[in-house]
């Protein structure tokens, strides 16, 4: 089954997680780098492998993105493996795809997560499993917040027993330059959903105030990541971080709304400007 599969990563600037990611696919026959022409070190470790092809496209939004990398890159191989330039694929989960039998029924595969902090596992996290293996020409990919949710055209999907790793190396000031422009989208996300149609954990996303609380106890104490030490006390203090984020992002939309005159007035309606 490794022969049918081609791993497919989207870097911009990752120079401190692709060799990594990399080096755990040795592997694969080929590896497709779709790379947001990054000003790093990203392309020469990429280049640096025997297996991999390096292309670069200038990056608009996730969905287009994914969709050039997964329709448009010359790849000929039943089946393609989503990856993060900042995940890794342990021995288990190597063994499992090479023993995989895909039914004629299934179209994709979703995987969980072991989420590392500086290469330490933590027992629990907030991140959620994705689909990673897919069948080619079989799925589509839309916004979703801030990244993008693969969903399948035609049919069904299952579950891989073994866990991808996630291990995000770059400094602490990426992951903040980061959130800014995530929680922008995930606020559009929230204000813009029809009436009805959030899901509770995105209801629970609005109250504001009481949400990035709430995710630092949680992570803490009902995950259990108070044990894992410093590793898991900055797992919850960043994602405590990114709902702070978020929080202002909406503060300041319901400033703005307040600011903006009623339809159909204009600032001088209510003045005694002209009047006589």
């Amino acid at each position: 089954m490794l022969d049918r599969i081609t791993p497919v990563i989207l870097t911009y600037n990752e120079e401190a997680n692709i060799g990594r990611c990399l080096a755990a696919l040795s592997w694969a026959r080929e590896v497709v780098v779709v790379d947001s022409h990054s000003d790093d070190g990203t392309e020469a470790i990429v280049r640096g492998f025997a297996n991999t092809r390096f292309i670069q496209r200038r990056f608009d939004d996730h969905p287009s993105q994914w969709r050039f990398a997964l329709e448009e890159t010359g790849i000929e191989s039943d089946w393609l493996l989503r990856l993060d330039a900042d995940y890794l694929v342990p021995a288990a989960l190597r063994q499992e795809l090479a023993g995989l039998a895909p039914a004629d029924g299934v179209s994709g595969y979703r995987a969980g997560f072991d989420y590392c902090v500086h290469g330490r596992k933590l027992r629990a996290s907030l991140y959620p499993p994705n689909m990673v293996l897919v069948r080619r020409g079989a799925v589509s990919v839309v916004q979703d917040g801030h990244t993008e949710r693969v969903g399948i055209n035609q049919g069904a999907a299952a579950m891989l027993k073994n866990r991808l790793r996630h291990d995000d190396r770059k400094p602490m000031a990426r992951f903040v330059w980061s959130q800014v422009r995530y929680q922008a989208r995930e606020r559009d996300k929230l204000l813009q959903a029809p009436r009805g149609t959030l899901g509770p954990v995105d209801r629970l996303r609005r109250w504001i105030v009481v949400t990035p609380w709430l995710v630092l106890l949680y992570c803490l104490f009902f995950r259990g990541l108070v044990l894992d030490g410093r590793a898991g006390l900055a797992y919850s203090l960043q994602r405590m971080l990114a709902e702070t984020i978020l929080s202002l992002y909406l503060v300041e939309s319901a400033l703005q709304a307040a600011d903006r005159p009623p339809a159909g007035r204009d600032h001088g309606e209510n003045s005694s400007e002209g009047k006589i």
